[in-house]
């Protein structure tokens, strides 16, 4: 399939099948917590998990997600396919995912605009990429091929960033809308990647969040940051997801869904993870601001009519 025969103008227009989470909140898997949410009253809406950890064939692993899978809505993320890296999708790589996702039959699939591999060398970490015509030709086609060979359509995560390059002409949100409608890809928003970036690098969040295309949005996440500063002592945000989510996030996460309507939303905890109470709370208080500001929303009718 070619890149135009994947172009789109909405998400809903996209020619891959549609496999949706519920408007409800969920939490990221951790193995500590298995038994804690399958005896709990509280049923969350979703859970996800890194495709990555599950990338072998069998096991303890395998074993403790199928029977999370068998009560629960699952979303997998990936962290690994280097969608922004010059040197290309790794072959294997996308095969492995396609196990994990032929086998799990998730509601979505979502990965990061960033890259993280450059010939052989892996980084434990996701790097931003130049917002520019040969970036965006790139993401697109990669986007492309990994769509192809799922055969579904993919979630693209907005970076967390603390640099920018100089050969950058878009602004983050227009190359993000374009990549979408181009590749016929869905979006992830991640609001506490939003703050992260804006207070890093000076911006307004609630002018990109206006800027943002949220009619093509399809999940969110959430999480906790840590502060930190830069060699002149200013203030430095790290995405770190290892403590509550901030209450600025929680208002920019109140706005977005008195404009976007009820999305599925993740609350992340991946360091320093605490007891599955600790979770369940910031669940349960996303579940709150989905029922109070959901039904009201700008856009709320277009989940209904779904």
């Amino acid at each position: 399939m070619t890149r135009s025969a994947h172009e789109t103008t909405s998400a809903g227009s996209s020619p891959f099948p549609s496999y949706p989470l519920p408007p409800r909140a969920g939490a990221g898997l951790k193995t500590e917590h298995i038994d804690a949410i399958l005896a709990d009253d509280y049923r969350i809406g979703f859970l996800e998990v890194h495709a990555e950890n599950y990338m072998g064939d069998g096991g303890p692993p395998h074993r403790a997600l199928s029977a999370i899978r068998a009560e629960f809505p699952l979303s997998v993320h990936g962290v690994g396919l280097s969608i922004g890296s010059a040197g290309g999708i790794d072959p294997d790589h996308l095969e492995r995912l396609a196990r994990v996702v032929e086998r799990y039959q998730p509601g979505m699939v979502s990965e990061h605009l960033a890259w993280s591999s450059h010939d052989a060398g892996y980084f434990n970490d996701l790097l931003p990429v130049p917002y520019n015509g040969e970036t965006l030709e790139r993401v697109t086609a990669h986007i492309g091929q990994i769509q192809d060979r799922l055969k579904r359509r993919i979630l693209l995560e907005n970076p967390s960033t603390y640099v920018a390059f100089e050969d950058t002409t878009m602004s983050e949100t227009d190359f993000i809308r374009e990549i979408a409608r181009r590749s016929g890809c869905g979006l992830l928003l991640d609001i506490n990647n939003v703050f992260v970036s804006a207070t890093n690098h000076g911006w307004k969040p609630m002018q990109y969040l206006r800027d943002f295309p949220l009619e093509m949005v399809e999940e969110i996440h959430l999480a906790g940051h840590a502060e930190d500063t830069d060699d002149e002592g200013e203030l430095l945000l790290i995405d770190a997801h290892d403590r509550p989510v901030a209450d600025d996030v929680w208002k920019l996460y109140e706005i977005v869904i008195s404009q976007a309507g009820p999305l599925p939303t993740l609350v992340e905890w991946d360091n320093d993870v605490p007891e599955w109470p600790v979770l369940r709370h910031e669940a349960q208080l996303v579940d709150r601001i989905l029922d109070r500001l959901g039904p009201i929303s700008m856009l709320g009718s277009r989940h209904a009519a779904e």
